[in-house]
């Protein structure tokens, strides 16, 4: 699948996708972007949440370019146009979040590291996060800065304590039923209802993300699988390890969305106090998609990101 294109959400010029054969049957979309500035900044990588896809953050590819960043953004597997895990259906799935640094490793040899210039960054979103946070506990990591917003350290309002999900989880993958979508879809929410959803209160973003599903239904991902909960469980419960967060070599910002009701804030607030060289700054007002928010919430967002990221080239307020 190439990039899509629609009348509110057009693909930035000068871009250059594909796809990159990660291992046997399984394929990850991926693109990249110069500078729009002949000063360089640098290569922004940008890392997506669950359920999200490259066109969705062609806006922030945009505001990104303008600040004198080269942009790389990847699709992982089993969402996107990337190729899916659970054959003949829609289902989210993994089966370890390891798995994942698979695909960034081959990201970064095969895309960013022959063509884009350094020094790297990542912007990583929710689900991203702890992906982006374990390859910054190893020697060697790319990046110079991480960025996440709204990092996935643990989920909130589940209606039951957090231990009981993942061991239920756990309990139910042995079983062989790893494959098998979580009953009654307890992370999604309906992509075409604006009011009352835990995204964004930015209605016009929110129907621009709509109308790409609308002409690319392919894009979107169905309820997770008993297995990627298990395996997101596992990732998070990892995080929250008291001696974990000081393994992290690399500074990182932790943006916060002030009213989330899909990640816990007290927990990203643990995490952002136990590491040795990371901050963390709380948006008021702003739901989980940080980046697909009102205009005075993505401001506040960019001005932290130009006091935190050096070698930006241009701010832009507006």
């Amino acid at each position: 699948m190439t990039l899509v294109s629609t009348s509110k959400n057009p693909v930035p010029l000068g871009a250059n996708a594909g796809f990159l054969d990660v291992r046997k049957g399984v394929k990850v979309r991926c693109a990249s972007w110069q500078s729009a500035l002949q000063q360089r900044g640098g290569t922004v990588c940008i890392f997506p949440g669950r359920n999200e896809y490259i066109e969705k953050y062609f806006e922030t590819v945009g505001e990104l370019r303008r600040r004198g960043f080269a942009v790389a953004i990847i699709d992982w597997r089993g969402q996107g146009g990337s190729t899916r895990l659970v054959r003949g259906a829609s289902r989210g799935h993994i089966r370890s979040f390891d798995d994942y640094e698979e695909d960034i490793r081959h990201f970064m040899k095969e895309v960013v590291l022959p063509d884009c210039p350094m020094p790297y960054y990542a912007l990583a979103h929710s689900m991203s996060a702890p992906i982006l946070f374990n390859a910054a506990t190893k020697r060697g990591c790319w990046f110079h800065r991480l960025i996440t917003t709204a990092p996935m350290v643990e989920l909130a309002q589940l209606p039951v304590p957090q231990d009981f999900c993942a061991g239920l989880a756990t309990g139910l993958s042995w079983l062989g039923l790893s494959k098998q979508a979580v009953p009654g879809e307890p992370l999604i929410w309906p992509s075409d209802v604006f009011e009352g959803n835990p995204l964004t209160s930015d209605r016009e973003r929110f129907h621009r993300n709509v109308e790409v599903l609308d002409a690319a239904p392919g894009l979107a991902v169905g309820p997770p699988t008993i297995g990627w909960v298990d395996a997101a469980f596992d990732a998070m419960s990892r995080l929250r390890g008291a001696k974990y967060a000081p393994k992290i070599r690399v500074p990182s910002l932790l943006v916060v969305a002030g009213e989330d009701r899909i990640v816990s804030n007290k927990a990203i607030e643990t995490l952002s106090s136990r590491l040795r060289a990371g901050t963390q700054i709380v948006l008021r007002g702003a739901q989980h998609e940080i980046l697909q928010e009102r205009d005075p919430i993505r401001e506040q967002f960019w001005a932290a990101f130009d006091a935190f990221a050096p070698g930006v080239a241009v701010r832009k307020t507006a």
